[in-house]
């Protein structure tokens, strides 16, 4: 972020439920996340973005951007495979999807693991698992294990059945028709390895008409803390160096 920063006004919000944000009980669909997006940008002053959604992220970015198209210049989808969307060789998406979407159970069997439970997955979805520190992964579980904090997290994936039903709608009546980005790591240990296909640029370019995929190599599902350098260099290749530093954001949505 500080990189980008030197030549673009960067916003990182903490999206509702997670980090120092509220945690309401609902309201963790991408429709309504994407709102409290825009209200922000909105009330920031700015009338032209540049838009960069990573993991569930993406799909707030993916609906601000198809609520909002005339307010995105540009749009970066990183890891991520939208609901309604997802490719048959995935089939149903990795276990802890369908965990994550039962009522209460998940909140019950993780209290007081959280530590060992998040760290799993910074650990098994990186292609080089020193990326995300120990001093990160302790910032992370102090705002996970805080109350709420957990249950807000698994409300994003129980949103993905009202996620999928907006999804299809919104691409059946119109594709985005900004420029879209899509990254994505080139190998995930947990998931046994590399991916079949393409299948974060497969499910994008269902609901984007100008899609550019680019495979990060070297990197699993964490591509800005495992590749920062190559992340921040398509990013600024993809912006372009005329921009207007001054009337553009990057407006960063991360899980």
């Amino acid at each position: 972020m500080p990189a980008l920063a030197k030549n673009y006004t960067v916003i990182v919000p903490d999206l509702r439920g997670l980090g120092d944000s509220s945690k309401p009980l609902t309201g963790y669909d991408g429709k309504t996340t994407a709102e409290d997006i825009y209200q922000l940008v909105s009330q920031l002053g700015f009338k032209q973005i540049f838009l960069v959604g990573h993991d569930i992220g993406a799909q707030t970015a993916y609906s601000y951007a198809a609520a909002h198209p005339n307010n995105i210049s540009k749009l970066v989808i990183m890891d991520f495979i939208f609901p309604g969307f997802v490719p048959a060789s995935l089939g149903t998406g990795p276990w802890w999807f369908a965990f994550h979407q039962t009522p209460d159970i998940p909140e019950t069997l993780v209290q007081g693991k959280e530590k060992e439970y998040l760290t799993w997955f910074y650990k098994g979805l990186a292609y080089n698992p020193s990326a995300i520190t120990q001093t990160g992964i302790d910032e992370f579980v102090s705002h996970y294990s805080a109350p709420g904090g957990m249950r807000a997290g698994f409300e994003y994936y129980r949103s993905f059945p009202q996620d999928a039903k907006d999804n299809k709608e919104l691409a059946a009546t119109a594709k985005l028709p900004m420029p879209v980005l899509v990254l994505a790591g080139a190998i995930y240990p947990a998931l046994g390895g590399q991916l079949p296909g393409t299948p974060t640029l497969t499910s994008t370019q269902s609901l984007a008409s100008n899609v550019r995929g680019v495979i990060v190599p070297l990197s699993g599902h964490w591509t800005p803390e495992e590749r920062p350098d190559f992340v921040i260099n398509e990013l600024a290749n993809f912006f372009g160096s005329s921009s207007n530093n001054n009337n553009n954001t990057t407006n960063t949505v991360t899980k």
